[in-house]
Parts: structure tokens; C-alpha cells; sequence
């Protein structure tokens, strides 16, 4: 059976080390538009995914803090894929 809360915990701190790479890719100024749009849509995708195997660790009944820990990751590709998002805007004016 697999351990959700062990693999959540591990994908956070992936997660944590994404977030830092990803602040200093939006923070160079020579990012170009597409690779700022490509940035977006990757952390687009994993929040969606993140997403979904939340709702289903949700209604398959597991613990609160799996679920919760799932939430957390899927907060944080949220605001990592806002992050790109308006970088992108700021590229297109």
C-alpha cells in the first residue's frame, strides 16, 4: 500500500526547490516571453494534477493529513503557475 503521506512530504520538498528555481527564472530579466509561457503551463499541468489527486485522496476516504498535505502541495503549484502567469502578462505589454 503506498505511503501518501511519505510521498506528499517528498513532492513538497521537490516542490520548495521548484519554487526557488522558478523565483529565479521569473527574475531574470533576459526570460523571454515563450520560455516564460512554458514555465506557466508546465506549473499549470502539475496544479491541475495536483488538483485531482487530491480530490480523489479526498473521496477515497484517506486521512485529513494526507488530504491536507495534498491541498498544500496543489497551493503551491497554484502560486507558482500565478507567479509565471503574471510574469507572462508582464512579457506581453
Amino acid at each position: 500500500m503506498t505511503d501518501w503521506l511519505a510521498t506528499l512530504r517528498e513532492q513538497a520538498k521537490v516542490g520548495e526547490e521548484m519554487a526557488e528555481e522558478v523565483s529565479r527564472m521569473l527574475s531574470n530579466p533576459d526570460i523571454s516571453l515563450q520560455q516564460a509561457s512554458r514555465l506557466y503551463n508546465a506549473l499549470e499541468q502539475q496544479a491541475q494534477f495536483t488538483e485531482k489527486l487530491a480530490r480523489v485522496l479526498e473521496e477515497s476516504g484517506h486521512d485529513f493529513t494526507v488530504v491536507e498535505a495534498a491541498e498544500a502541495l496543489e497551493e503551491l503549484f497554484n502560486e507558482l503557475a500565478a507567479s509565471a502567469a503574471g510574469k507572462v502578462k508582464q512579457l506581453q505589454q
